[in-house]
């Protein structure tokens, strides 16, 4: 493959495009990092990697479109946690009509699996509006649909109950659940901004692994030589912080995911897929030893 493709990555200084960034620089592209605030530690560092930073705003048309120009493809993602969910899809909009006034050969959009689904979750049903957007548009475009993230289990509101010996979630203990890995998501994106030609208009749920409660604090257990034991309470219990968390686990246990795992690795063997096991194993559980 000749590294000759520009990538824009906007949220470059994120998780999700922070991933899609290492990944592209292992393949020898040429990326262009679009954030906020050009002058974080995280934009620096990302400059001492070669990746040109650029600073936009979804808020700012032409900010958008000036990040743009003269780039192959951009990968995107859109979030309704910071002001919501008609934000969020405005966000998807304005980088989709970005990409169209700047002459994109691709769009690569990260949006969520089970969002073509009409799933009734408003963080879902935002993304699929952008989906819908984007396909309308006319600009070439592949879309990404992950699955729940493996990485959540590092966040913040959870390692109080780890550190309690406890994984807690809102299902039952032997309900399964499709996870993946972010830096699969990244591996992902850039093997479809490699392969682009052959994947325009397509659409793909992506996931590393299926297992339930239950089976995750096993793994966590085997790994990290600590007890945990598998907490499952009600959906409803979510509803005062989020009704739209609520409606989302109760999905997970009537309907979830259906990524077709084998599929993913028989057709993109390039990336190296994460199950949860071998995901836990990479991690720094010292984190667990660390004052709430």
């Amino acid at each position: 493959m000749s590294p000759s493709k520009l990538v824009l990555v906007t949220g470059a200084t994120g998780s999700q495009g922070g991933a899609v960034v290492q990944a592209l620089l292992k393949q020898g592209q040429r990326v262009r990092g679009m954030t906020r605030n050009a002058s974080s530690p995280a934009a620096e560092q990302l400059r001492n990697q070669g990746v040109e930073i650029v600073v936009g705003d979804f808020t700012d048309q032409d900010s958008l479109v000036r990040a743009a120009s003269g780039v192959d493809t951009i990968f995107t993602m859109t979030t309704p946690f910071e002001e919501g969910v008609e934000r969020e899809t405005a966000q998807g909009v304005a980088i989709t009509e970005a990409a169209k006034a700047a002459g994109i050969g691709h769009l690569v959009y990260s949006s969520v699996a089970g969002a073509n689904r009409a799933t009734g979750i408003p963080h879902f049903d935002s993304k699929y509006e952008v989906e819908k957007h984007i396909t309308s548009s006319g600009v070439r475009y592949t879309i990404i649909a992950p699955v729940y993230f493996m990485d959540n289990l590092l966040a913040p509101w959870t390692l109080p109950g780890l550190r309690a010996g406890k994984l807690a979630a809102a299902m039952p203990a032997s309900r399964p659940l499709q996870q993946i890995a972010v830096e699969d998501i990244g591996a992902f994106a850039a093997a479809v901004i490699a392969r682009r030609e052959e994947l325009f208009g397509q659409r793909f749920d992506i996931a590393g692994d299926e297992l339930s409660g239950e089976e995750s604090a096993a793994v966590l257990s085997e790994v990290t030589g600590r007890e945990f034991a598998y907490e499952g309470f009600p959906p409803d219990a979510l509803r005062d912080q989020s009704e739209d968390m609520a409606l989302m686990f109760e999905w997970f246990d009537d309907t979830g995911y259906s990524a077709d795992i084998s599929g993913l690795r028989r057709n993109f063997p390039e990336v190296v897929w994460h199950n949860f096991e071998t995901w836990v194993r990479q991690q720094d559980w010292t984190v667990l030893d660390a004052p709430e």
